[in-house]
């Protein structure tokens, strides 16, 4: 099973790029689930035309009980992705994090990898926080590979420098090891230079290079990936050669 958590600067398109990824290996014929680790929730929206689904966190702030099955925190997506956001605390109350803990034993509850078996996992994971909560799809086994999503702006660079050093500081202990890093362009003066320059630093391989494009506003402006909406332009296509990597990756080792 491939197991991957994208992490990232706040704002830096890792949504964008986990759900396209999300439909990319759905095309390639891979069983998919998408967690949205994030109190807005908004992970999997555009894998669902534009409709959230029921934040877990939400659900169970709104029921006096459990949720008995699946269905019931979930909704299906474009190429049959199965579509979870955790959600987070009442705005101003509680810990983001701690929702992230408790949707993951909520899931672990509901035998979701048993019953589901799917070939691909992705984990959306808040921003550029590794620490506690943030820190369980790689702490604790859910992920097995990180993939840093960064531009070439310097404040998102230094949190992809965070999040590498992090991820190793556990390598240790045999968790996740980041696989490499996702250039999201943001078109500023020497770019590729300088994420080149910081993956060649920290050891890493920038694994994709997602041009800026108008096809992605204009997709998600419909509720939808750059996959499912225009799958021969040029983004989309860097986003399924990603996935097929990872596919023949995970098939050699």
């Amino acid at each position: 099973m491939i197991k991957i958590a994208l992490y990232g600067k706040g704002g830096i398109g890792k949504s964008t790029c986990t759900s396209n990824l999300a439909a990319a290996f759905a095309i390639l014929g891979k069983k998919v689930i998408q967690i949205g680790c994030d109190p807005k929730a908004d992970s999997t929206i555009n894998l669902l035309g534009g409709t959230p689904v029921t934040p877990v966190m939400d659900y169970l702030r709104e029921h006096d009980d459990e949720p008995e099955t699946i269905e019931k925190i979930s909704k299906v997506g474009f190429g049959n992705v199965l579509c979870i956001e955790t959600g987070g605390p009442t705005p101003g109350l509680g810990c983001a994090g701690r929702g992230i803990i408790t949707t993951f034993h909520l899931l672990e509850e509901l035998k979701l990898f048993e019953k589901y078996q799917p070939d691909v996992v992705l984990y959306d994971v808040l921003g550029d926080v590794v620490c506690g909560g943030f820190a369980a799809p790689i702490r604790e086994g859910y992920a097995s590979q990180v993939l840093i999503v960064t531009s070439g702006e310097k404040m998102a660079l230094y949190a992809a420098n965070n999040i590498a050093n992090a991820v190793k500081n556990f390598e240790d202990r045999s968790y996740a090891r980041v696989r490499g890093i996702i250039m999201n362009r943001r078109n500023v003066e020497n770019e590729e230079e300088k994420v080149c320059t910081f993956a060649k630093s920290a050891g890493l391989e920038v694994v994709a290079d997602i041009p800026r494009s108008a096809e992605i506003i204009s997709c998600e402006d419909k509720g939808m990936t750059v996959i499912q909406g225009d799958s021969d332009c040029e983004t989309a296509k860097c986003f399924l050669a990603l996935a097929q990597k990872l596919i023949d990756e995970e098939e050699t080792a």
